[in-house]
């Protein structure tokens, strides 16, 4: 039965009574399946769109989302008559959020620095936005407006000249009303009902009606994130921001904390699909107990209980030996999320560094990141939050640089570029040097 109990006691483990072995195997993600049918057919839809465009784009659209649909491009009046269903309720809600995450990402706007490195020689940092950058919005079951503002605000601070908006439409040919007054706020008129594999194609390839983009950002399922990688190891396709994967949630917490709290974080991200992984580490048996009987008695309200216990199918609670070895656990398993509800929280973050986004002390739930506090929820996961940023105003730029020279300060740097030059056979490195020097001033 699909809402049988879970036996979350065989997911309580104890780290130090563990091998090396089985404390590797412990937090392992759950498998990402890119099987050699899925990258075939992800390959077949590329190419389909790389040569008939359009028509390509319409006949997957219409085989997974809408069997009528004759249009790429959203109509602006099909635009305004969705708005005009939109609650106020819902409305609010979306200008709250937008005014958190402008304020948070417009504080994170890049400066130019311009300086004189020797005498006569003036070097600059410059920035640019992309040109042209498309924003892809899951659909499917789930209604994503939170996506479209994390993707559009930073979009819209950095000015780029052509921002695109792909979203999978309903089986009426509709996008939510939600969305779409998302998409309003971030100034974004071009919107396209298509989604999936062939969305990331005629983004990256562009089609009749889609233009092509320089970047592509955006979370997706399994057949879009492939889609993702294969246009970014194209030369002629597109940069991403990063390859999506499951949903992930660690928290730390300790006896301060309160397990109705802990279990409802835990919760709020296992229910976003069979494949999210959420851990506890908790120096408390007591804690881990409490939070175990708090996790069975919160699925029983909720609406997704099956999707959520099948993660928690992949997930783990487990009690350390103190929080210096939960932080040396989190710091190698580098969350997407990590939540901190300890008595010392925000001295305890400063050495968790391994992560896409913090959630410091027991009134910072996860989901508030996801919605209006204002960071980004575009993160790193499966262990990427080593090396990989979250989302941010800078990934909607490009820096250069520029130098300038007087005849001055070419002179004063002459010797030391020729002498490297020489040293490395480049002879005409130097000699565009020399030949200048060599002119009467």
């Amino acid at each position: 039965m699909a809402d049988a109990r879970l036996d979350l006691s065989t997911r309580q483990f104890c780290w130090p009574q563990l091998s090396s072995e089985d404390q590797k195997d412990l937090l392992q993600r759950p498998t990402q399946r890119v099987s050699t049918e899925l990258t075939a057919t992800v390959n077949a839809i590329l190419a389909a769109v790389r040569t008939e465009g359009d028509a390509a784009v319409l006949r997957y659209t219409r085989q997974f989302d809408c069997e009528s649909l004759t249009e790429l491009r959203y109509p602006a009046a099909a635009i305004a008559r969705q708005l005009a269903k939109l609650p106020v309720a819902t409305k609010a809600a979306i200008d709250t959020a937008y005014g958190t995450i402008r304020k948070f990402h417009e504080a994170q706007r890049p400066q130019g620095i311009k300086i004189e490195t020797a005498p006569g020689i003036e070097c600059e940092l410059r920035y640019a936005p992309m040109a042209a950058v498309g924003l892809y919005v899951p659909g499917g079951t789930a209604v994503l407006p939170s996506t479209a503002l994390m993707l559009g605000v930073p979009a819209q601070l950095a000015e780029c000249p052509r921002v695109v908006l792909v979203s999978p439409p309903d089986a009426d040919g509709e996008l939510a009303p939600a969305l779409l007054y998302a998409a309003q706020c971030c100034g974004i008129t071009e919107i396209y009902r298509c989604g999936g594999a062939q969305a990331i194609a005629a983004l990256a390839y562009g089609t009749e009606s889609i233009g092509k983009v320089n970047k592509i950002f955006g979370p997706g399922n399994s057949f879009v994130t492939a889609a993702k990688q294969a246009v970014s190891q194209d030369p002629s396709g597109a940069a991403i921001d990063m390859p999506a994967g499951p949903s992930e949630l660690l928290v730390i917490a300790d006896d301060q904390a309160k397990p109705a709290y802990v279990a409802a974080d835990l919760l709020s991200q296992a229910e976003h699909g069979a494949d999210s992984q959420v851990v506890l580490l908790s120096d408390s048996a007591a804690l881990i107990a409490a939070v175990r009987e708090q996790l069975e008695t919160q699925l029983q309200q909720l609406s997704r209980a099956t999707t959520a216990r099948q993660a928690l199918a992949n997930s783990a609670l487990i009690e350390v030996a103190d929080l210096d070895q939960a932080v040396a656990i989190s710091q190698s398993y580098a969350p997407e999320h990590l939540s901190v509800q300890t008595a010392a929280a925000e001295e305890l973050a400063e050495r968790l560094t391994h992560v896409g986004s913090l959630f410091i002390g027991p009134y910072t739930p996860e989901s508030g990141g996801d919605y209006a506090t204002g960071t980004n929820h575009v993160l790193p996961t499966y262990g990427f939050a080593s090396t990989a940023s979250s989302l941010g105003l800078l990934d909607f730029y490009r820096r250069y640089t520029s130098q300038k020279a007087t005849r001055a300060g070419l002179a004063g740097l002459a010797s030391a570029i020729v002498e490297l030059a020489q040293t490395e056979g480049l002879d005409a490195h130097a000699r565009a040097v020399t030949v200048r020097l060599e002119e009467s001033s």
